[in-house]
């Protein structure tokens, strides 16, 4: 019989691990292919993970809430197919055996000292512009690493990428007053162990709180502990705070032909299409003209390079019924008319509010909108989604007196008044750009055509 390897699928180009949160299948059950075999978590979505062959799960080599990284064999699956080879792929199992290993080696002694491992090291490619997985970099603001001291550290991640195992171990060095490792512990240092930062937060309070008392609070308190999502939401936002340094610009439009508009059509469009003409995909149409003009707005930043993405893919952030909050991605937005962008928003949002999301729906997003106003507020100061370098929020629209021109002199009429924020990140956006493009999103909608078809 041939064995299949179940590996971990790669969930987005920022997500290198994945949590294990339930085994729906054991050692021996029968499994039929695409049939769910996991439940796993990022910091972005939880989804399952289908089988990629029909047999017999012979073996399974991670736990739940074991953090395995992306690729790693986490299961075998015997297939009724003869095996070709007639013997089993070993060289898998010994990598992940060896994971597990130094899995448990670095949770339990990282802070302390380091046991010698008889392994090769990746090839380092250390020829500057080097990419930083978003872990690497929260480590390293937490411990007050500079960018500069990140480019020196010498990788044994793939083509010499600095690993978590790597920072932790040149923070240990720098704090015991040794900043560079010995050339032997190098050779013997082996594959990425990247360990889940929730746990380490955890272990790190842990260790700094034992033997002493801990934390009272006086009054009438109600302590609550955040759940695995908001925890990550809370790193995340640390981290894009750390990473980008923000700037908000602000502007306003009168968006009262898009009003009158939506309420003129909004009935014929549900009856006709089938779904609900929101404001947002009208934002979003906006947005996508005006990132064509400015293209440098949809990029991203890689060291000393600037990324500028070709495609166009808008999020837009959702709040779930849990309080927690979601980026799903409209992929291709600029290719798609205002009836598919109204059809792919609802369709979105109804699978974040259901949990049906799966991961190539929350990943490779180039550009994020926020709308702050569903909620009542005027305005808002977004915070960037990462590696993203700019945020877009929209207000609540809201009936105001203002000053107009007409052919006959200035006067004043209620109109339909909209706030926009948008933040960016200051390393490549100066506030020119900025405010340039905040003013075009602004001047879409209020130049948008009440007579139109949609």
């Amino acid at each position: 019989m041939a064995t299949v390897d179940l590996v971990m699928p790669k969930m987005g180009e920022s997500i290198m691990e994945a949590t294990i949160l339930k085994w729906h299948k054991q050692p021996g059950d029968p499994v039929k292919m695409d049939e769910t075999v996991l439940e796993i978590a990022t910091d972005k979505v939880d989804t399952e993970v289908p089988s990629t062959a029909e047999g017999t799960i012979s073996e399974i080599l991670f736990n739940v809430n074991d953090v395995v990284p992306i690729g790693t064999v986490i299961a075998r699956v015997k297939t009724g197919a003869a095996d070709v080879e007639n013997e089993e792929p070993v060289q898998p199992q010994r990598q992940t055996s060896e994971y597990r290993d130094q899995d448990e080696f670095v949770h339990k002694t990282f802070t302390t000292s380091e046991t010698t491992q008889n392994l090769k090291p990746q090839a380092q490619n250390l020829n500057g512009n080097r990419f930083f997985s978003p872990l690497v970099l929260n480590i390293a603001a937490q411990e007050g690493v500079s960018m500069t001291e990140l480019e020196k550290i010498s990788g044994t991640g793939n083509e010499g990428r600095v690993t978590k195992r790597d920072i932790l171990q040149y923070v240990q060095d720098k704090k015991s007053g040794s900043s560079q490792r010995s050339q032997t512990q190098r050779e013997q240092t082996s594959v990425v162990i990247p360990m889940n930062r929730i746990e380490q937060k955890e272990q790190e309070r842990e260790s700094v709180s034992s033997g002493s008392q801990l934390t009272t609070y006086t009054g009438n308190v109600e302590i609550i502990e955040m759940d695995r999502m908001r925890k990550l939401i809370a790193d995340h936002m640390v981290r894009s705070k750390h990473i980008s340094p923000h700037v908000t610009s602000f502007t306003e439009a009168d968006v009262t032909n898009m009003v009158m508009w939506r309420n003129k059509v909004k009935k014929e469009f549900e009856k006709r299409e089938g779904t609900k003409i929101t404001f947002t995909p009208l934002f979003i149409e906006a947005i996508v003209r005006c990132i064509k003009k400015f293209p440098l707005i949809n990029s991203s930043v890689d060291g000393d390079r600037i990324i500028v993405k070709k495609d166009i893919n808008i999020g837009m952030a959702t709040a779930l019924p849990s309080g927690n909050l979601i980026v799903p991605v409209i992929r291709n937005a600029d290719q798609l008319n205002l009836v598919g962008l109204a059809k792919q928003v609802n369709n979105v949002a109804d699978n974040a509010r259901n949990n049906k999301l799966r991961p190539e729906d929350i990943s490779d997003g180039t550009f994020t909108l926020t709308n702050v106003g569903s909620f009542g507020s005027l305005m808002g100061t977004p915070i960037i989604n990462q590696p993203q370098v700019a945020i877009l929020a929209v207000g609540a629209i809201k009936k105001r007196p203002v000053v107009v021109e007409t052919p006959h002199g200035d006067s004043i009429a209620i109109r339909h008044m909209m706030y926009l924020s948008m933040s960016y990140d200051h390393r490549i956006i100066d506030g020119s750009l900025g405010a340039t493009f905040l003013t075009a999103v602004a001047n879409e909608l209020e130049n948008f055509n009440g007579n139109r078809e949609y």
